[in-house]
């Protein structure tokens, strides 16, 4: 087995933000200190993007949530196969953009890292289908051989992985204008979320058994086994400097891992059940969880590991993200659908 140290992101060789090379580098905004954060998301409202079609809890309720690589555009994806595009400038639906195609519910969305108008999707129909949200046209679409779960981009945006339910993974390759599936990688233990590395060498996978493996990428090699929580892994985030990995779980627990010598710095304990999905703000300096019990999204100062901050919410907010340059956080915990709190602030 591979030392851990041998791979670890802090002792690459190259920066991973430089490696990575994101869009969302540009124009971000300055870090908020710790003591002025509560203040300010106190005296904001949430706007809400009101859909009639992904309303409320159940088999419409949206799924999964996604922006894009500068945060122009905002990707919803729901059970009732509802996948659309918003402008978090413009709360009407009819600024919106539907893109249809799938027959079966959206599990996950993920955009191109480095191309601000490419989204891929990945449904329970048994496909990942690759699209430009200008033009709306579907541009590929690959059989995954079984139904899909989840799915996400190497860094430069050449390659995409895509988890079945059936805990199988499936390399994407991308050349063109086309897309291609290559030879399907069976898992031994229940795989929930996928990510790559910044560097995109690593894949890291939740699995069922409480950690999370690490994979070298493309050779789908195993490198370490990251033991996290005491029951199942569900989601995870690098942080953008990849200073700190996020990890949530089934044990209604967030854990905040030091990715230099991978120890768990810090644990979010107020969550109500399951931590289905976790995000780091721009910045790395502040994380949440989406649950799927109780209310309210918890936001803690990543350093120090304290809670900073509650979001109140009126119904289960089960998928969160920050916006990439800014401090707005989309979710879902709203009976009209998405919201997101921010926009309209001049402070954000």
């Amino acid at each position: 087995m591979a030392r851990l140290s041998d791979f670890a992101w802090a002792s690459l060789d190259v920066d991973p933000i430089l490696e990575m090379a994101p869009l969302s580098a540009v124009d971000q905004r300055r870090s908020l200190p710790r003591d002025r954060f509560p203040s300010l998301l106190a005296n904001l409202k949430p706007q809400v993007y009101h859909d009639p079609s992904t309303r409320g809890l159940g088999p419409h309720a949206i799924r999964t949530i996604a922006w894009s690589p500068t945060g122009h555009w905002i990707a919803t994806g729901a059970g009732d196969r509802t996948l659309r595009v918003w402008n978090p400038d413009r709360v009407s639906i009819k600024n919106s953009t539907e893109l249809r195609g799938h027959t079966g519910p959206i599990e996950r969305v993920a955009w191109n890292p480095t191309k601000e108008a490419e989204l891929a999707s990945c449904s329970a129909d048994g496909t990942v289908r690759f699209w430009d949200v200008r033009t709306k046209n579907c541009n590929a679409e690959v059989k995954l051989g079984g139904e899909g779960f989840t799915v996400t981009w190497s860094p430069d945006g050449t390659n995409v992985v895509a988890g079945r339910k059936d805990d199988t993974l499936v390399p994407i390759y991308l050349n063109g204008g086309t897309a291609t599936a290559g030879a399907p990688l069976s898992q031994t233990v229940q795989t929930n979320q996928i990510i790559f590395s910044h560097s995109g060498q690593e894949l890291l996978l939740t699995t069922g058994t409480g950690a999370v493996k690490i994979l070298s990428y493309p050779e789908m090699e195993h490198l370490y086994t990251l033991n996290a929580h005491t029951s199942a892994c569900l989601s995870l985030e690098l942080d953008t400097r990849g200073r700190h990995l996020a990890i949530g779980g089934g044990d209604s627990l967030a854990s905040i891992w030091d990715t230099w010598d991978w120890v768990s710095r810090h644990t979010m304990y107020d969550f109500a059940g399951p931590v289905r999905s976790i995000s780091f703000s721009f910045d790395g300096s502040y994380v949440c969880g989406g649950c799927d019990e109780g209310t309210g999204i918890q936001i803690a100062h990543v350093e120090s590991g304290d809670p900073i901050y509650e979001i109140p919410t009126s119904h289960t907010a089960t998928c969160v993200a920050w916006h990439p340059q800014r401090y707005w956080l989309a979710y879902s915990g709203d009976s009209m659908g998405l919201s997101i709190l921010g926009p309209g602030s001049s402070h954000l």
